[in-house]
């Protein structure tokens, strides 16, 4: 039954064991196991975040997992053009960027237990192999990678009201197989009390024939059952709200309930996605087959949310120079962030990405021209890097705000080096180790606050998991551009960097006027410079786009929109 007080404690049965785990389960958590068919980039992502944020909504507490299905034992080396960008959490885990959808839309806090990839799984169960945990019995997809998928989900029993996972890929795809067994076979394990299928899928309109056709959906659910696994709601990408009838026809050729049939329509703004999904009254079936009791949702705050994005009062066009322009999802925290700080000052952000390969031979320049302010991202790698170096020197000579991040910080300490401090070579180790000013090097070690321990590196390290990883205490410097807009002495963000700004030329460089305003609480880290003279000009080495929340935008993402809508060209016209 919906509505009403929640159940009392004893609602909930005694822990038992999962057949042929270790794990104990309190059976204090429900499962919502997402899975996508047709074909990738449905919205897998999106859709889980915007059913928890309904769930929050309801006074439910909400945590996520995605399984990934690649054999990396995580995303940190691959190339964002393969994958996207890689999204890093407070405890140092590289992951999926759909972790940054789940912390955008609701309260949850993701890390390492969130996000788990073939690779993970497979290298877990090979170590325990190794180490004679099998006490020399043959190592089998079933059960032994299947039981460790297992234990990884059940893992998450006891942390909220309601765990959503979801498995990457699409059905019938092979990487993916073991997924979707470990997860047919937790509903046997949990039962269907606590256990719940949605199947995302793809109901097209074919525009030379003027008809929606249900025949890819009937076909993904045909796979599904194939492999064991009834879906319990049917959520349909569809450019327009599904028919009555068209639903009844999905509803009787895939075996679900005709009010479980949801239409999952494409929107303006993503942040419009929970509104739509709870018109089509998902969050009523899923609490429904459930048997969870709520509440009356309060989703007032996502309806002020979307009228804000809608009725801006003014537009500004911030330039992204980078060298992943041409695959947008390598930034999409940081697109999500801009958007955000112009939520923040009611304001439209337009987002013009400008290739910094091209920047380099002066072919964009004219792009530039039309921005009201500049931000230089993260990266790796000296692809670009000149071009980059060439948007910061735009933004200092011309006066328009300047945010960069990461590698965009640096290489506006090394364009500063060069062109104010007169430092002739500075560069950074990165692209150039042999260079006579370092002004950005590689420390081998340093101090981890979080741990307490001293950490460790030098150029044989590995590649994969040897950065300064997640969130890191900073301390600002009081009168600054950050110390304004934070509005507090001590902070915490989170860190996805290998080099780090040379303190050996600190102090020349502040004599010519670089000002840094947050350091490492030991000082020892420099965290965030700024410069002096300039309307808005500030780098930072972390990366604020992974806080910022559409209903709590960064601070320095709201600062730098603020700062582009009065200093920008368009405060000059």
């Amino acid at each position: 039954m919906l509505g009403g007080s929640r159940p009392p404690p004893s609602f909930f049965p005694l822990p038992r064991k999962v057949n042929g785990m270790k794990a104990s389960l309190s059976k204090k958590t429900k499962f919502i196991f997402i899975t996508g068919g047709v074909l990738s980039s449905l919205g897998k992502g999106l859709s889980a975040a915007s059913i928890g944020s309904l769930l929050e909504s309801r006074g439910l507490t909400v945590t996520f997992q995605k399984l990934d299905p690649y054999i990396n034992v995580d995303p940190g080396t691959m190339n964002p053009f393969q994958h996207g960008e890689v999204y890093v959490t407070n405890d140092g885990a590289e992951t999926d960027l759909d972790m940054g959808h789940y912390e955008r839309y609701t309260s949850a806090v993701m890390g390492q237990k969130n996000n788990y990839t073939s690779g993970r799984i497979y290298y877990s169960v090979i170590m325990k192999e190794r180490r004679g945990e099998y006490l020399g019995g043959t190592v089998q997809v079933i059960p032994h990678i299947t039981d460790e998928i297992k234990e990884a989900i059940v893992q998450l029993d006891g942390c909220a009201d309601v765990a959503i996972i979801e498995i990457g890929g699409t059905v019938g795809d092979i990487e993916s197989l073991p997924f979707i067994e470990a997860i047919r076979q937790l509903r046997t394990d949990l039962g269907r009390e606590y256990t719940l299928f949605i199947h995302l899928t793809l109901v097209p309109y074919i525009r030379t024939a003027g008809e929606v056709k249900t025949k890819p959906t009937q076909h993904s659910v045909k796979e599904l059952l194939a492999s064991g696994i009834q879906p319990d709601i049917l959520m349909c990408r569809t450019e327009s709200p599904l028919t009555d009838e068209l639903k009844k026809k999905i509803a009787l050729f895939c075996n679900v309930d005709a009010n479980a049939v949801i239409s999952a329509v494409d929107v303006e703004s993503i942040y419009e996605l929970p509104l739509r999904l709870h018109r089509e009254g998902a969050d009523d079936r899923i609490l429904e087959k459930l048997g969870i009791w709520t509440g009356a949702p309060n989703i007032e705050p996502w309806e002020r949310l979307v009228r804000r994005i809608k009725n801006p009062k003014s537009t500004v066009t911030i330039g992204i120079t980078g060298k992943y322009v041409d695959l947008k999802e390598s930034y999409k925290s940081l697109h999500e962030a801009l958007i955000h700080g112009g939520i923040a000052n009611e304001t439209k952000v337009a987002l013009q990405y400008i290739s910094a390969e091209n920047l380099e031979d002066g072919t964009d320049l004219e792009k530039l021209d039309n921005c009201d302010a500049i931000l230089v991202p993260g990266g790796f790698g000296s692809r670009g890097m000149e071009g980059k170096i060439r948007a910061v020197t735009f933004a200092r000579e011309r006066g328009l705000p300047f945010f960069g991040i990461c590698l965009g910080m640096q290489l506006a300490v090394v364009e500063f080096a060069r062109n104010i401090a007169k430092i002739e070579g500075a560069h950074s180790m990165e692209f150039n180790v042999a260079t006579p000013h370092p002004v950005i090097y590689l420390m081998t070690e340093w101090f981890d606050f979080r741990t307490g321990k001293i950490e460790r590196r030098d150029q044989n390290s590995d590649m994969g998991g040897t950065l300064r990883l997640g969130a890191y205490p900073c301390t600002l410097k009081p009168g600054t551009l950050a110390a304004a807009a934070y509005g507090q002495e001590t902070i915490s963000e989170r860190h996805r960097h290998r080099y780090e700004f040379n303190n050996a030329y600190r102090g020349q460089l502040e004599e010519a006027g670089l000002i840094v305003s947050g350091t490492s609480p030991d000082g020892t880290l420099v965290e965030i410079v700024e410069l002096a003279g300039h309307p808005w000009f500030l780098g930072c080495q972390f990366h604020p786009e992974f806080q910022s929340k559409p209903m709590q935008p960064h601070p320095l993402f709201r600062d730098f929109i603020k700062a582009a809508i009065t200093h920008g060209k368009g405060s000059k016209a």
